[in-house]
C-alpha cells in the first residue's frame, strides 16, 4: 500500500461506537445551534418542524441504507455517487458539496461552543471572543483527532452518554419548575408562520438531523456493515428526535417566542436562567460546551476521511505542501482549515444558511442517482426515492424563496460556490482524462 494512502482499520468501530458517533455529530450540530434558528422562522411551531425534518430525515437515509447495506466503504456517500454517475462531474461535485457542507456544520458547531461558553463570564465579553473559542476548539480537535480513530471512539462513547442524559436533565427541570403542560408548551401559542417560512425552517432543523451521514462514510470500519450501518442510522435518528423534542418542550416552557429569537445563539443557556437558576444555566453551558466539542470531533474525523478517499478516487487534487504524513492526515489539516476561516468569518445564521442549502442539492442528487441507476442492485422502493426527492425539493426551495428576501447575499454566495465546485470539478477532471489518454 502507498504509504501515503489514508488508513482504514476495517471492523474498528462497533455498533454502539457507530451510533455513539452518529448522535455525537447530530447533537453537537443540532439542538444547541439550531432551536432559536428554526424558531425564527417556525415561530410557535418550531417543535413540529423538528418532528417534520426527522420524517425527511427517515426518508433521506432509506437511500444511504439500502447502498450502504449491498456495498460496505469507507467512501461513504462518495461510493455511492460514483456507482451511480461514474467518475464524473456530478459525482465530483456532489461528493465536494456532502465535504463542505460537513466543514460548514463543524464552523456552525464551533461559533456554538463559543456562544455558550461566554455564558459563563457575567459580563458582556466582546464579540470577537466568539470566533476566537471558535477556531481554538478546531483546532484540538485537530489535535485529538492525530491520535487516531480509538481515541476518539472512546470520547464519543462517552460524551454520547453525558449530554443525552444532560439535556433530558434541562428539558426535565425546565418543565417541572415552569409548571407547565405539554399541551400548553409544546406548541407555544406565539408566532404564525406562513407556509413558505415554516418548510424553510424544516431546510435548516434538516441539520440537526444530517449527522447520520457520517455513519455511511465510516461504513467500511463499521462492524457488521452490511447490518449495522442501517441500525446505527434508524437508532441514531431516533435518539436524536426524542432528545430535540424533550429540549424543545424545556425551551418552549421557560421563554416567550421572542427571547427564545433574541438568545438564539444560546438559546439553552437563556432558558435555563428563568427556569432552574444560575446554577441551572451553567450546567446547560457545561453540556453544550461537551456536546459541542464532542460532535465537532467526531465530524472532522469523518470529513478529513471522506476527503482522502476522494483524493484516492481521484476525484479531486492533492497537495502535501511538504506535510509528513498520509493523504488522511493532509486532508484533516485541510478540513480543520476551511472550518477555522468559516467560523472566524460568518456568523451563526449564515453559516446554517450555506451548509442547509449544500446539504439537500447533495441529497437530491444521492437519491436521483439511486433512483435512476441504482436501485434494481440494491432493491430500493422507487417511490420512497421520489418521495425523498419532492421532501428536499419543497424544503429547498421554501428556505431559498424565504433567504432571497431575507438574506439575498448568502443565497448568492451559496448559488456561485456551487457553480465554481461544479466548473473546477469539470475542468479538472477533463485534465485528469486527456493526461491519462495521452499516457
Amino acid at each position: 500500500m502507498n504509504k501515503h494512502a489514508a488508513q482504514y482499520s476495517k471492523g474498528s468501530l462497533s455498533l454502539l461506537g457507530t451510533i455513539a458517533m452518529g448522535t455525537g455529530v447530530m447533537i453537537g450540530a443540532g439542538i444547541f445551534a439550531l432551536t432559536g434558528q428554526v424558531a425564527e422562522l417556525a415561530g410557535g411551531l418550531f417543535p413540529i418542524a423538528f418532528i417534520v425534518a426527522a420524517v425527511v430525515s427517515g426518508f433521506s437515509a432509506y437511500s444511504y441504507i439500502k447502498v450502504a447495506s449491498v456495498y460496505p466503504s469507507a467512501g461513504g456517500i462518495a461510493m455511492i455517487l460514483k456507482k451511480a454517475y461514474g467518475k464524473t462531474t456530478v459525482t465530483g461535485a456532489a461528493a465536494l458539496l456532502m465535504a463542505l457542507s460537513m466543514i460548514i456544520a463543524e464552523s456552525l458547531v464551533a461559533r456554538t461552543f463559543g456562544s455558550y461558553t461566554l455564558q459563563l463570564f457575567p459580563s458582556d465579553p466582546a464579540a470577537f471572543w466568539v470566533p476566537v473559542l471558535a477556531v481554538g476548539l478546531i483546532v484540538a480537535a485537530f489535535l485529538v483527532n492525530l491520535a487516531g480513530n480509538k481515541v476518539i471512539g472512546t470520547v464519543s462513547k462517552l460524551t454520547a452518554v453525558v449530554k443525552i442524559g444532560g439535556l433530558l436533565v434541562f428539558a426535565g427541570s425546565a418543565v417541572a419548575a415552569s409548571g407547565i403542560s405539554l399541551q400548553t408548551s409544546i406548541v407555544p401559542p406565539s408566532g404564525d408562520p406562513s407556509i413558505w417560512t415554516f418548510f424553510g425552517s424544516v431546510a435548516l432543523a434538516i441539520l440537526a438531523f444530517k449527522g447520520f451521514t457520517t455513519i455511511t462514510n465510516s461504513g467500511g470500519e463499521v462492524t457488521k456493515p452490511k447490518k449495522n450501518v442501517g441500525r446505527a442510522i434508524i437508532i441514531s435518528l431516533a435518539i436524536c428526535l426524542v432528545v430535540y423534542l424533550a429540549v424543545c418542550f424545556g425551551v418552549a416552557s421557560s421563554l416567550t417566542l421572542d427571547e427564545l429569537i433574541v438568545a438564539k445563539d444560546y438559546s439553552l443557556a437563556e432558558a435555563a436562567r428563568p427556569a432552574i437558576g444560575g446554577y441551572g444555566m451553567w450546567f446547560t453551558v457545561v453540556i453544550a460546551m461537551i456536546a459541542t466539542a464532542s460532535g465537532l470531533l467526531a465530524s472532522v474525523f469523518a470529513v478529513s476521511r471522506m476527503l482522502a478517499m476522494l483524493t484516492e478516487m481521484k476525484l479531486i487534487p492533492h497537495r502535501h505542501f511538504g506535510m509528513p504524513g498520509n493523504i488522511q492526515q493532509h486532508t484533516l489539516v485541510y478540513t480543520v482549515v476551511i472550518a477555522a476561516v468559516l467560523a472566524a468569518v460568518f456568523d451563526l445564521s449564515r453559516i446554517a444558511s450555506l451548509g442547509a442549502i449544500f446539504y439537500l442539492i447533495m441529497d437530491i442528487t444521492v437519491h436521483w442517482g439511486v433512483l435512476r441507476h441504482l436501485h434494481t442492485d440494491v432493491g430500493a422502493n422507487r417511490v420512497v426515492l421520489g418521495t425523498a426527492i419532492a421532501l428536499d425539493i419543497t424544503a429547498l426551495g421554501a428556505f431559498l424563496f424565504v433567504k432571497g428576501f431575507s438574506d439575498p447575499l448568502i443565497v448568492a454566495v451559496s448559488l456561485v460556490s456551487i457553480a465554481v465546485i461544479v466548473a473546477f470539478e469539470h475542468f479538472y477532471l477533463r485534465r485528469l482524462r486527456d493526461t491519462n489518454e495521452q499516457e
